[in-house]
């Protein structure tokens, strides 16, 4: 089980800057230097951060932006949807490798018991929705202030505002150039996310830092992210219309709410699907899941209705107007033959749509592809590529379902890299089971 108590015995000195050094640019001195260097002040930076400096060790994190943690602060609507009760391999999609469980060491070694741990610590109030989600009843930026404050209690320094430009490796040194000048480190975690999200700071830059060091790249694309439908398609004109649904793509199958937009398909289910649909994919949806069709044409009773006023009952009549042919919908149920009734029953409970694609970047919660976990130790989130590298949170090739997966894998990863620079192994399932 991880050390969430361990401070850090010395804080980090004040740099000793160098104006003549590199052209202008200010040099952290070898006598400066940290022990490990993170880029990036993300959720799974900052736990590594945390992690790391618990140990006894200089950390310093690097971030591009204005603030540190900005994605975390606006997630799940603003109230952190920050682990699932669920966890596990089946939540992850490795594009690269469809087969993989590279998540699962990090998984086992940091629970969702672990994070509850931490946010009770952090006296944060939370509560459990549908799907095992658990989210925070206060405003996410509470959970971004904890993390800071854990980091910074440990002895982290947290450098905002400043792009890391480039970065290289001589001598079992790494040299960091940012705006700020030049930094060094033995150790270097890469953690800058992906270019999901850019309106709130994502970016590629994490992919051509690897790439400079030896890595090679699953091509990124957009997750998380509404399914685009045809101009015209009859299903465009309801927009607005929320209603829970039985979704399917491939092998894959959730039951959530599926919210109709001008474009297409979003909410959850749409989401969700968005994670396994590939180009040319059918997606199956059941707009009746909880009820069956056929034994209301069949009920007696219903004879002398048709089936368009019948399925008004149970959905919008809108919905009912796309999905049911309109010679068939407006005849009595009592004259239909069973050729035709089976038709209405595939409309309902196996209605096909093929997409054209999925939403952009902007409208994206993660990325599918990254470094390819190929390149990566699993126990470790070390580099294969480059000694003393270590790689975590959405920069790999790891996506998750939407529900609290992909922040959960953000942390699992951070403490798994945060643990191996301090020379701490693989750590064991926490024995107690969330409590709510």
């Amino acid at each position: 089980m991880s050390n969430f108590s361990g401070e850090t015995k010395s804080p980090i000195p004040t740099p000793v800057r160098n104006p003549h050094a590199h052209g202008g640019r200010s040099r952290h001195t070898a006598n400066d230097a940290a022990d490990v260097l993170i880029l990036g002040a993300g959720a799974s930076g900052l736990m590594c951060a945390r992690e790391a400096a618990g140990r006894g060790l200089k950390v310093v994190v690097i971030e591009r932006g204005a603030t540190p943690g900005r994605k975390l602060a606006v997630s799940g609507g603003g109230k952190a949807n920050f682990t699932n009760r669920r966890v596990d391999m089946a939540n992850y999609r490795c594009c690269g490798a469809p087969d993989s469980d590279f998540c699962a060491p990090a998984l086992r070694s940091f629970t969702p018991a672990h994070m509850v741990r931490l946010v009770r610590q952090w006296h944060l109030p939370f509560e459990e929705r549908e799907h095992g989600q658990l989210f925070l009843t206060v405003p996410a930026q509470k959970l971004v202030n904890a993390l800071l404050d854990d980091c910074r209690r440990r002895g982290c320094r947290v450098e905002c505002k400043n792009p890391v430009e480039s970065i290289t490796r001589a001598d079992g040194v790494f040299e960091v150039q940012t705006a700020s000048g030049i930094w060094q480190a033995k150790h270097v975690v890469l953690a800058m996310g992906s270019p999901a999200w850019p309106q709130i700071g994502g970016s590629g830059q994490g992919y051509r830092l690897a790439q400079s060091l030896g890595h090679s790249l699953v091509p990124p694309r957009p997750a998380l992210s509404p399914l685009m439908l045809p101009q015209n398609h009859p299903l465009t004109t309801l927009t607005g219309i929320s209603l829970p649904v039985c979704i399917s793509v491939g092998k894959q199958q959730w039951q959530d709410h599926l919210l109709f937009t001008h474009e297409g398909l979003s909410g959850p289910a749409a989401l969700k699907a968005s994670l396994y649909w590939e180009e040319g994919m059918e997606v199956c949806i059941d707009f009746l899941p909880a009820q069956k069709f056929k034994a209301l044409l069949d009920n007696h009773e219903s004879g002398r209705q048709t089936p368009r006023a019948l399925l008004a009952r149970l959905l919008p009549q809108r919905l009912v107007d796309a999905l049911l042919p309109q010679e068939s919908a407006r005849r009595k149920a009592a004259e239909l033959s069973r050729a035709v009734r089976a038709s209405l029953e595939e409309a309902v409970h196996r209605h096909k749509i093929l997409p054209t694609g999925v939403a952009g970047l902007k409208k994206a919660e993660v990325c599918l592809g990254g470094i390819p976990v190929s390149e990566a130790d699993p126990q470790t989130m070390a580099s294969r590529c480059c000694p003393n590298l270590y790689i975590t949170g959405e920069i790999l090739d790891v996506a998750g379902l939407l529900g609290g997966y992909n922040l959960h894998w953000a942390w699992a990863s951070g403490v798994a890299a945060g643990r191996a620079v301090g020379g701490v192994g693989p750590q064991t399932a926490d024995p107690h089971p969330v409590q709510s």
